[in-house]
């Protein structure tokens, strides 16, 4: 590494926001650049981005960022890439963009439930999943299945983030994080096997699968037409990078086995690191990040995206606010929470309890307000959220403290009713950009400047504040997160038909 080498680059490509964050090596934040991108939707249930506005919009954040620290680019030590996780990406065989699907498609539903009812004991016995909608691999199945002249175009299959590599440094490469976390890798090995891609109805796609690594292992460097289109130097190291989830908790600090990790952002994510992966058919997902070390995990895209849509659909309309998240936690702070208070169940994009799961609030009165409905939204994604742990505590990963991260952790009110709900001391980062900050510590891993992940966690990050549960709350969210589970099961007829009708 070179003497003058003072910063290192995290890149964040969630399913629309992409981010460049510049950290010092200390992880304090230097600039940051966020650019916003369009999904589509061509049909119901279906997701998709356009790749080449992905790749321009990756330049932009990282050009815009350095330019707002104002170094010189060669002072960059190395880049880390976190992305969303599952989801699909195609190239051709030329390396052109093919596919873009995100991870919010549901089009796979019913294929997912075909394969989970023909082969899921077998499935999660060899990669500790049972196939879901937006899975990677149920993805490419649905395409072989339902677009053959497109699946035969196909050349290169893709994570998120790993577009992003490719396009900066001409490798087509992923890493065990992504590749294990969609299902495409015998556990807890994390090796590709030609059974497991049959059982999806996958043979011979080994051709399309990519060159797996090590998040903090360098995939590649900076290439000259890559420079030109970021304002980075030829030459600075990339490394493989990580499924978002996994460098989320990398950045807020979670790593020793044990440690738990709550994610409020697109997703649910409620993760515990172990040493050894747990083998239960009952949680949701395992990722490998390392030799021993694993992330236990049950999610569903059942968070704080509800409240993005809410902004997006109720608040941004004819543009009254200037910090339209400020203002939706202005009005939920006006009122004081009751027992017959309304209820929300977070279920915009389905669950993981059925893809037919629909979003609602129920018990409005005429003496509500946004306020409640605000207040109802919070609780619904928090008690989503507890039911995920639920899972994971039956499975025998308990935790005593957690970190919360993701864009719900800014909320002044959400971590308090976090530490309420589940009674257990929420810490939230000093860091914003976790998802960043954990690529650009695995960036610094892979550049020498730090020997393992702990003394990178250690140096990188610091908590910013420890919320202590209110014992006096546990009883009245223990009360409603009871009604708001049964309602949900009272509901399955209705979301049931309602499913049905879409598909007329």
């Amino acid at each position: 590494m070179a003497d003058s080498a003072r910063y290192l680059l995290g890149l964040d490509a969630g399913n629309t926001v992409i981010k460049a964050v510049l950290f010092d090596l200390d992880g304090r934040q230097v600039s940051a650049f966020a650019i916003d991108g369009r999904s589509s939707t061509p049909a119901p249930g279906h997701v998709e981005r356009d790749l080449d506005e992905l790749w321009r919009n990756a330049g932009e954040a990282i050009g815009g960022c350095i330019a707002e620290a104002g170094v010189d680019p060669r002072q960059i030590a190395a880049i880390g890439c976190a992305g969303h996780g599952n989801g699909l990406y195609l190239l051709d065989r030329e390396d052109r963009p093919l596919v873009g699907i995100q991870s919010l498609d549901t089009r796979a539903a019913e294929l997912a439930a075909e394969l989970a009812a023909e082969h899921g004991e077998t499935l999660h016995a060899i990669c500790l999943q049972t196939p879901w909608p937006s899975e990677t691999p149920v993805l490419l199945s649905w395409l072989r299945r339902n677009r053959p002249e497109v699946y035969e175009r196909a050349g290169t299959l893709l994570m998120c983030k790993d577009f992003i590599t490719f396009k900066l440094t001409g490798r087509k490469v992923s890493d065990i994080s992504d590749m294990s976390g969609c299902g495409l890798m015998r556990m807890p090995d994390a090796r590709y096997d030609a059974e497991l891609l049959a059982l999806y109805g996958l043979e011979g796609a080994e051709k399309l699968l990519p060159l797996p690594i090590d998040p903090a292992e360098i995939a590649g460097t900076v290439t000259a037409e890559a420079a030109e289109a970021t304002g980075l130097a030829v030459g600075t190291p990339v490394v493989g990078g990580y499924f978002d989830v996994i460098s989320s908790a990398l950045g807020s600090g979670v790593v020793a086995p044990g440690a738990a990790s709550i994610i409020a952002g697109t997703w649910s994510i409620n993760q515990v690191v172990s040493s050894e992966p747990v083998v239960d058919p009952s949680v949701f997902m395992i990722s490998a990040f390392g030799p021993d070390r694993y992330m236990n995990m049950d999610n569903s895209a059942t968070s704080a995206s509800n409240l993005e849509w809410y902004v997006r659909e109720l608040v941004e309309r004819g543009g009254h606010h200037g910090d339209p998240f400020a203002h939706c936690n202005a009005r939920l702070a006006e009122v004081s929470p009751r027992a017959d208070d309304p209820f929300f169940h977070p279920y915009l994009y389905g669950s993981s309890l059925g893809s037919e799961y629909r979003a609602g609030f129920y018990g409005l009165a005429g003496w509500h307000g946004e306020g409640h409905l605000l207040r109802a939204l919070f609780e619904g994604v928090v008690f989503e959220h507890r039911r995920h742990i639920g899972v994971l505590q039956k499975a025998g990963v308990s935790f005593d403290a957690a970190t919360l991260s993701g864009g719900g952790s800014r909320s002044p009110h959400w971590p308090q009713m976090f530490a309420d709900c589940l009674g257990v001391p929420i810490s939230v980062a000093e860091a914003q950009e976790t998802g960043a900050l954990g690529a650009a510590i695995g960036a610094g891993i892979g550049a020498g400047l730090f020997a393992d992940y702990e003394e990178g966690v250690g140096r990188m990050t610091r908590v910013r504040r420890v919320f202590e549960p209110d014992s006096a709350m546990k009883p009245h969210y223990d009360r409603r997160y009871e009604t708001y589970r049964e309602l949900a099961d009272t509901l399955g007829h209705f979301w049931r038909r309602q499913h049905a009708a879409r598909e007329q």
